[in-house]
């Protein structure tokens, strides 16, 4: 196992201003009220981690101009997100069990989608309906399903990794950039952005193929992201597996040097994409697709800002003990992307967003 102290993050490229609500401390509070009314942690320490996620501040920027109301539904699943990931997705006996936690999984989607008291002692579905209630007052019909449409697609990522993880299989590029768009847990945080902004995006723009394209490349930018501010505890807890450097250190038989090169290069050529694409479509969109498109941009700094000193990411603390002492990254900014090619790479999962800009 290569040792942390060798793994540095390089300057990130992301030519967009770092913004916040600033209600964000009111968001926090109430979202803090929240979880110890939901009780998604089983110990004091477990508590401590969850709140450490700092996930208020993580949806504030996200949509730092959203109703305050609905940016904090948005920070309450992301606070449960991270609470579910680290308990039955990341950790636990679920992780390496694709059949149970598939079972789970259709309970857990269950639980947000249907308007109905639950009959469960299980706090995490309980905690989800919750927020499913709240969504259901705060969000458009549209809205909520675009938000559980992605959701399932969410678990159904999850699903693919621990299958991976449970049969020993390091999956090629191609396919981990196709997973890694679901287990990142990306779709759903980034439906969540019409709810948090009240701005529903007609479905004759959401729908077309140069927006979506725009929003799974802007999702698997954060995701490659997320890959490199976690590898390093990843390596310290051994528990690195599937992660973009991995899977070209494995497949491609690359140093970490070499693999962090190229992993970065094309997180750069696909986050310069999504620039590209935004620019394209903005002139003749609606108010409410400028808004979610400019926010999906907001998503990718955001991520980046939190991400470099949330305990999350930076403490090194034992999971089953409090955070220790978060510390904080200044890897720096790019100028310009490190892989300054704009034609599309060689991955059939990817290749098809790069079709939009002539479209």
């Amino acid at each position: 196992m290569v040792a942390d102290t060798r793994f540095e993050l390089p300057p990130f490229y992301c030519p967009i201003d770092s913004a916040i609500h600033p209600d964000v401390g009111d968001i926090e509070k109430k979202a803090t009220d929240w979880i110890d009314r939901v009780g998604i942690y089983d110990s004091d320490a477990r508590r401590a981690w969850v709140i450490a996620t700092n996930s208020a501040e993580f949806y504030a920027r996200f949509a730092p101009d959203g109703a305050a109301d609905n940016v904090l539904a948005a920070a309450q699943w992301v606070y449960w997100g991270f609470a579910f990931d680290d308990v039955r997705c990341d950790n636990g006996p679920l992780s390496s069990s694709p059949g149970d936690f598939a079972a789970l999984a259709g309970q857990v989607q269950r639980a947000l989608e249907a308007p109905h008291s639950l009959d469960t002692d299980d706090p995490y579905l309980t905690a989800l309906h919750d927020i499913g209630l709240t969504l259901r007052e705060c969000a458009t019909p549209v809205q909520l399903r675009r938000f559980i449409d992605a959701h399932r697609a969410w678990l159904f990522g999850v699903c693919w990794q621990i299958g991976n993880q449970a049969n020993g299989h390091m999956p090629d590029l191609n396919d981990y950039l196709a997973m890694r768009l679901g287990s990142c847990g990306g779709l759903p945080t980034m439906a969540l952005l019409e709810i948090a902004n009240a701005a529903e995006v007609p479905p004759s723009e959401m729908d077309t193929h140069a927006v979506r394209a725009a929003t799974e490349a802007a999702i698997l930018t954060a995701g490659l992201d997320n890959d490199l501010h976690s590898y390093r505890k990843e390596i310290h807890q051994q528990h690195a597996d599937q992660n973009i450097i991995n899977v070209l250190m494995v497949n491609h038989e690359l140093t970490l040097e070499q693999a962090l090169t190229q992993a970065v290069g094309l997180r750069d050529r696909i986050m310069h994409l999504y620039l590209r694409l935004r620019d394209k479509i903005v002139p003749g969109a609606s108010p409410e697709l400028r808004t979610y498109l400019t926010c999906l941009g907001r998503g990718i700094r955001g991520n980046i800002d939190w991400a470099l000193r949330v305990p999350r990411y930076t403490s090194l603390s034992d999971p089953d003990e409090a955070p220790g002492p978060a510390g904080h990254w200044t890897p720096g900014w790019a100028t310009r992307p490190s892989d300054t090619r704009t034609e599309a790479p060689a991955l059939p999962a990817i290749a098809w967003w790069w079709d939009q800009l002539a479209a």
